[in-house]
Formats: C-alpha cells, sequence, structure tokens
C-alpha cells in the first residue's frame, strides 16, 4: 500500500469523523441524525473508506453496526491524529495570546477539593484568561477519559502495571492517610490516640468490601483490630467531610486534604498513628501525545505547588 497513491490523496478527515460518530452511534441512521447528514452519505463516506484502506471497518447486523478489529484499529489511530489536530489549534491560540488556553484534568473527588483546587487557584491568579475543565470519577472511569483523549492529563495515583505501557507517571509527593474529624471534635485536642479508643465512635467509611474499605483495613488489622461498626458506609468525598464538619464523626482520609483552604477549616487531623504506607500521587499523560502550552503550564504548576508537600510540610 502506497501512502501517496491509497492513503495520502483519498482518507478525509471528514471521513473519519463519520466512521467514529457511527462506532460511537451503533447505528448509521442515528449518526445521521446527530451529523444532520443522510444514511445514504453515511454509508457512502463509509463505503469509500473501506475501499481506500481495502478491508471492512463495520460489521451490520440486524441490531445494528460495530466496528471490525480493522476498524477500531483505524479507530484508535484516527483519534489520535485528530487530538493532534485540536492540540495544534491550542498551540496557535497560546502562541497568539500566550494568556489564553484551555486545561482539562481529571482526579478523584479528595485530589480534586485539594490539591488541584490549589493548582488552579494559584495558576489563574498568574493566568486570569485561562479556562480549566475539571473531571471528577473514580479511578477506573478517568483512565478510560485518558485514553480516549477526553482530558489532558490526571493528577492520581498509578493506575497500575498493565497501564505503565500506555502512560506516564511522574511522582510528586506521597500522601499519609490520617484520621479526621470536624475541627470541634473533642478528639482533636487529644494528644497520642489510640485507634483502639476510636472503636465505639461514629465512623463515616467506605464498606469494607470495597477496594477502598479493604485498604484503609490494614490500619484496623495491624493493631489487632476489626474493621469498626461503620455508621455511614459512603465512599463519597463530598458526605465524609459534610458529616465531619457536624463535629460527630470520624473518617480516613489523604492527609493532603488538610492543605488547602476548599476543607482545612472544617476538617483537623486526629493524633492517631496509622500503619497504611502513603499513596504516591502524581501526574498521569498518555505517552507520545502532545499536549498543549496550557496543560504545560498546569503540570509545572502542579510541581511547584507539590514541592512543601513532598517534603512534608503539611
Amino acid at each position: 500500500m502506497q501512502w501517496a497513491d491509497r492513503i495520502g490523496r483519498r482518507i478525509k478527515l471528514r471521513d473519519l469523523h463519520v466512521l467514529h460518530a457511527v462506532a460511537q452511534a451503533g447505528s448509521m441512521t442515528k449518526a445521521a441524525g446527530e451529523l444532520a447528514i443522510s444514511v445514504p452519505v453515511i454509508s457512502k463516506a463509509i463505503a469509500e473508506l473501506e475501499y481506500t484502506i481495502g478491508v471492512p471497518l463495520l460489521d451490520r447486523g440486524p441490531k445494528g453496526v460495530e466496528p471490525t478489529p480493522y476498524g477500531r484499529a483505524l479507530l484508535r489511530r484516527g483519534l489520535a491524529a485528530f487530538d493532534e489536530l485540536r492540540q495544534g489549534v491550542r498551540d496557535i491560540e497560546f502562541l497568539a495570546d500566550p494568556t489564553v488556553g484551555e486545561v482539562r484534568v481529571a482526579s478523584t473527588a479528595p485530589l480534586a477539593a485539594s490539591f488541584v483546587a490549589g493548582i488552579i487557584d494559584r495558576l489563574s491568579r498568574r493566568y486570569p484568561r485561562l479556562v480549566f475543565h475539571p473531571t471528577v470519577a473514580d479511578t477506573e472511569i478517568l483512565h478510560r477519559e485518558l485514553a480516549e483523549r477526553n482530558v489532558d492529563l490526571v493528577i492520581g495515583r498509578r493506575f497500575g502495571v498493565l497501564a505503565d505501557e500506555e502512560l506516564n507517571f511522574e511522582t510528586l509527593y506521597g500522601n499519609p492517610y490520617v484520621v479526621m474529624a470536624g475541627v470541634r471534635s473533642p478528639w482533636t485536642r487529644q494528644k497520642n490516640v489510640k485507634l483502639a479508643e476510636l472503636m465505639g465512635e461514629p465512623w463515616v467509611l467506605p464498606s469494607p468490601d470495597s477496594s477502598v474499605g479493604s485498604f484503609l483495613g490494614e490500619a484496623f488489622r495491624a493493631q489487632g483490630l476489626n474493621f469498626p461498626r461503620v455508621t455511614v458506609v459512603a465512599f463519597a468525598y463530598e458526605v465524609r467531610v459534610s458529616l465531619l464538619a457536624t463535629n460527630r464523626y470520624l473518617t480516613i482520609l489523604p492527609e493532603s486534604a488538610l492543605c488547602f483552604p476548599a476543607t482545612h477549616s472544617r476538617l483537623k487531623r486526629v493524633p492517631v498513628e496509622l500503619s497504611l504506607p502513603p499513596m504516591p500521587i502524581g501526574i498521569i499523560t498518555l505517552k507520545n501525545r502532545t499536549l498543549s502550552p496550557a496543560a504545560q503550564l498546569f503540570i509545572d504548576c502542579a510541581r511547584e505547588v507539590a514541592k512543601p508537600l513532598a517534603k512534608g510540610k503539611w
């Protein structure tokens, strides 16, 4: 297959866009409605692509259409091509005016409300015309959002060994876990509290059967204790912070939640030693993906904000 003869002169970005719309919709009719064009136009674009590439790109069936292995391969590379073009436009906008740009960053709720919010606040003071699009989700969704190039970067923990081949991970700091309560909780005024003393208190924690709950349970098992009786079973960060503000409940959260104005005025650490390893928090990006200048500014600022955290200056 010669590039100039079979690819460079024949594949149209519009046809790739049509293929992506059909794959997403699972139907040519639905894709036609979304793109505001006719079904024959959709069918012709797909047929021309298949003729140019020389392989079937879609499987047609009574329940709709879905990409063939060839179609998935082309879509994956096509997504990267569109992303590079989009980043190119952002680069041009930034070169025309370095004070503008957009950053799409994703993280978990605790990090979004603390570390990520701190980065956004500092960067927006320097570049008031920058626009930020924070996404908050659990780890699995964050991975998918990054892989599908819906976000520029993720601030969080490493996704796992399987993701190392496609992702870059730059460690920023280690985030210890601590017991937290409301600022007026009597436990925050004690010294050298033992975890066993807190077992009868109202706790708000994730389910012990969840991955996070199982991890937090190690802190109790390490001291010969069972998982405490949980008054409120909740993973959601906002729910836990709101309940802690009543000064009745206890929870376990990353210590960095205390370092930023959005939450530290409502929460305080209970002086309890937990046998949990600090979680490495870092910047996660796709390998071989060109980031916009605005996204690079965000990364540089993240390193700056993380410096005191990396030194343990909470």
